[in-house]
């Protein structure tokens, strides 16, 4: 067995499909076919089932995956380490799009003041695709908000910050007495889109209560959802630190929730089996440091 059979295996994983990992690593088809038949045969397991022509990923495949995934992961940094990586290489990080916005600018700027040679590849996305870019080894760490549920991530808490209610700037309910979560109901709603984390603490905290929510409109983009609350459209819960120069312009409006605060806490992510370079911890230091300057802001 060698690590030519189990990064063939990891693509043949990624992909599903014989023929798209033969292309994505410059190899024939048979050839692929045949180096997983020969790590079926060594290990005498069933890596993928063949039912109508589809590869199926049995409980064996999984297994193997992950440990493939950590002897090529620790094979890698072990070249990038012993060739000077942390000073020539390359640091890849994810961030949601809420942080992406505010606190990644920030920290990548005083990080390249430390390190000028090193090159920073940053990727900003929603929650669900930045876990599933850890998982597969895309990403050495990023930062995320909301819950992180996946057992092979590991996650430290750098700060918190909460959604808050964005209104129509005419709205007379910016002005009530009271406010509950139920008394938003029959609103039009404008949120993001499904994966990111924000969403999903909407969707959690209104099932809780039994309150359905069916969005209007749904985005990835913040700007274009205060664009359609601004027009009156319906309501949205974004993230504070991206809203506030739009409610104190008076572009929207807000009002607190009484019973529902909407916090949410705000991790650095890898994996576990990630071997962290230098360069990664440094990182992993800035992001802590300013996220608290960030918050209080």
């Amino acid at each position: 067995m060698t690590l030519r059979h189990m990064k063939i295996y990891l693509a043949v994983y990624h992909t599903e499909n014989m023929t798209k990992a033969a292309a994505r690593l410059n190899m024939t088809q048979p050839a692929v076919t045949r180096a997983i038949r020969e790590m079926e045969d060594y290990y005498g397991v069933r890596l993928f089932e063949r039912i109508n022509r589809r590869l199926h990923i049995t409980e064996a495949g999984r297994m193997f995956y992950s440990y493939a995934l950590h002897i090529i992961d620790s094979f890698d940094q072990m070249e990038k380490e012993l060739r000077n990586w942390d000073e020539l290489g390359i640091l890849r990080v994810g961030s949601s799009v809420t942080l992406g916005n505010s606190l990644l600018p920030k920290v990548l700027k005083a990080f390249r003041a430390e390190h000028p040679t090193l090159q920073i590849k940053a990727t900003i996305s929603n929650g669900a695709d930045l876990q599933q870019a850890l998982l597969d080894s895309r990403l050495d760490l990023a930062v995320i908000e909301g819950s992180i549920t996946n057992e092979d991530l590991q996650k430290e808490v750098i700060a918190s910050d909460r959604l808050v209610l964005v209104l129509p700037p005419e709205d007379p309910r910016q002005y009530a007495a009271a406010l509950q979560l139920k008394d938003l109901a029959r609103d039009n709603f404008l949120l993001r889109e499904e994966g990111s984390m924000g969403r999903s603490l909407i969707d959690y905290t209104f099932a809780l209560r039994g309150i359905p929510v069916k969005p209007m409109i749904e985005s990835i983009s913040t700007q274009a959802i205060l664009r359609a609350v601004h027009e009156g459209l319906g309501i949205s819960l974004l993230p504070e630190q991206l809203v506030l120069p739009a409610i104190r312009s008076g572009y929207v409006a807000t009002r607190v929730i009484d019973d529902e605060a909407f916090l949410r806490r705000n991790y650095i992510v890898w994996h576990r089996h990630k071997f962290l370079t230098a360069s990664a911890r440094e990182l992993m230091v800035c992001f802590r440091s300013l996220s608290y300057t960030h918050t209080s802001v």
